[in-house]
């Protein structure tokens, strides 16, 4: 069995059991990623998106933060990150989704990229079509306001 270990490798972090919040600000980092660009106003969104939505102190946000750059640039897929954030009720998933369009709208630019990858993260966490297209207006809402 050691064999088998030493030959594929030890288990990355994102495929070890990780808190559902980690998880979903390992893909809020990866919404700001998709188009190349990772900008202030974009953490400084997550870091919002976090308080907002899971009522954490400041202090876990920045750790969530900081954890969840590492795992979003280490990972090689988004599920290793959404079977963690399916843990969490569907209010805190459609959160999550609306989260991911605020990160794609705060640098106020939108791609198709940014739009594909929030659609099958989404999928992923069995968010339907319906509850995603509210998301995204709540988060078009919220930055017109």
């Amino acid at each position: 069995m050691n064999i088998l270990r030493n030959l594929f490798g030890a288990r990355t972090p994102a495929q070890r059991d990780m808190d559902p919040h980690l998880a979903a600000a390992a893909l809020l980092v990866e919404a700001a990623l998709v188009d190349g660009v990772y900008v202030n106003i974009e953490s400084d969104m997550i870091a919002e998106i976090l308080l907002d939505a899971f009522n954490l102190d400041a202090a876990t946000v920045d750790e969530l933060i900081a954890e969840g750059e590492t795992l979003a640039e280490e990972a090689v897929d988004s599920y290793s990150f959404t079977r963690h954030v399916k843990k969490l009720p569907m209010e805190s998933r459609v959160s999550v989704v609306e989260g991911l369009y605020r990160v794609a709208l705060s640098d106020g630019e939108r791609s198709d990229e940014e739009d594909a990858f929030i659609r099958h993260v989404a999928s992923l966490l069995y968010v339907d079509d319906v509850a995603r297209a509210g998301a995204r207006q709540r988060a078009e809402a919220r930055r017109t306001a």
